[in-house]
């Protein structure tokens, strides 16, 4: 794969006939038709196939030593070349070498819609989740579950060996409610009905993992948030499921914040499976305008995250969406509207905007003018920053990555996804 970033007079036939690539190769990859009109700027993904390597075995070589010169292994190396002796190479022999084991990451994408439209947008991208997350089962007071009509999504999860994990929230109305999460976690009567409230759900719906969204939990009540989780880990665990949580994005122990303070990162990987990062919301739609994911931000967030969690238990998020603000940006006004990247770079086309690509930030941004002469400024993310957010995944070893949300269309994300890993599947 190569990421080619559209200059003046390019066309996707022009592109095809550059880089020797069939161009349904080319609508594939993208997410694109024969209609589809490029924008200067905008990251168009090559399909390629790698060239074949070859090596001349030298004297004194084995193949242990040739196998780490190529970051291969000795069983990929014999077996590309038919050696079943790894003992017996001779100098002059003439050794193929194949292409490197991709790296295994799992991967989670919650997904909001339910029934048929959750279950089409599951099978879609299904082949490339460890973890498919319907969104969510909301507690209320008393401890008991708002129902979620999840069956078909949970049935298509299946379908694609992806683990049904199930999510819970203190969400209530449009707000996360911190008194419902202090009843929960400070509640001994409402915690133990909301525990029996959960496992009822996980048997009866085929759960096999779950994942605790509680925000705005009161600081006052971090270490009851701990207790709650253990809780939940001693339950669920002698039935063979995971317990994760979701963590907002942290620079330090000791954040302030009401968003911040009761998310204890060393507590969470410590008692849980694993953790997933919400590294995402710089940019939000009540805020200025800037990338929703920006990658100098992020690390900084991994960078604290790994001195108190292992890697092998982060799991980082990703956007599938950006957002369009209209200027000059006024504090308290409308908020912005979310864009998904496809809608993104066809809004650009229409109206004549230049993409940008913001190199601190690693995200892809345009401005434009609507029919009504105003100006607009659209952050979003495409085949580049998607492939940087990955690059920081690989290097750091982390568990793997969490996409919120499905149903906004980004077709780029997955074939960039698919290029650089192997997706665990643990069903």
């Amino acid at each position: 794969m190569q990421i080619h970033t559209v200059q003046k007079n390019d066309t996707l036939w022009k592109l095809s006939q550059s880089y020797g690539v069939p161009l349904e190769h080319l609508f594939v990859a993208n997410g694109l038709t024969s209609q589809s009109v490029l924008v200067i700027g905008q990251a168009i993904i090559i399909p390629t196939e790698p060239e074949p390597t070859t090596h001349k075995v030298l004297v004194g070589e084995s193949l242990w030593k040739i196998s780490q010169r190529y970051g291969v292994t000795i069983q990929e190396l014999a077996a590309a070349n038919g050696i079943r002796n790894p003992a017996l190479i001779y100098p002059g022999q003439l050794l193929k070498i194949p292409a490197p084991a991709k790296p295994v990451i799992e991967v989670n994408a919650y997904v909001e819609r339910m029934g048929q439209t959750g279950a089409t947008l599951t099978a879609n991208v299904g082949d490339y989740l460890t973890y498919l997350s319907p969104f969510s089962y909301r507690i209320l007071a008393n401890g008991s579950l708002i129902p979620l009509d999840d069956e078909a999504v949970i049935a298509a999860a299946y379908e694609k060996r992806a683990v049904p994990m199930m999510v819970i929230t203190n969400f209530e109305g449009d707000n996360f409610s911190p008194e419902i999460a202090h009843a929960v976690v400070a509640d001994a009567a409402i915690q133990n009905q909301v525990i029996a409230n959960i496992v009822a759900v996980m048997r009866q719906k085929r759960y096999l993992a779950l994942n605790v969204d509680l925000e705005y939990v009161p600081p006052a009540d971090r270490e009851l948030f701990n207790v709650f989780l253990q809780r939940l880990v001693d339950t669920l665990h002698p039935y063979g499921y995971l317990v994760s949580s979701a963590l907002a994005p942290k620079l330090s122990a000791t954040q302030d914040g009401a968003l911040y303070e009761a998310h204890d990162y060393e507590a969470h990987g410590r008692i849980l499976d694993f953790v997933i990062l919400m590294t995402y919301e710089w940019g939000w739609a009540g805020g200025p305008p800037r990338a929703v994911a920006p990658l100098n931000e992020v690390v900084k967030v991994l960078n604290y995250a790994l001195t108190v969690i292992p890697s092998n238990k982060i799991i980082m998020g990703i956007p599938l969406y950006g957002y369009d603000w209209t200027l000059p940006y006024i504090t308290g006004g409308r908020w912005a509207p979310s864009v998904s990247s496809h809608a993104a770079v066809e809004r650009a086309a229409k109206y004549g905007g230049v993409i940008q690509y913001d190199e601190p930030s690693q995200a892809p941004n345009f401005h434009y003018f609507d029919e009504q002469g105003k100006e607009h400024v659209v952050w979003f993310e495409d085949a580049r920053s998607i492939q940087a957010k990955l690059d920081v995944v690989k290097s750091l070893k982390l568990r793997g990555v969490s996409y919120w949300v499905l149903g906004v269309a980004f077709p780029q994300n997955w074939f960039v996804l698919g290029e650089n890993f192997t997706i665990k599947k643990l069903i």
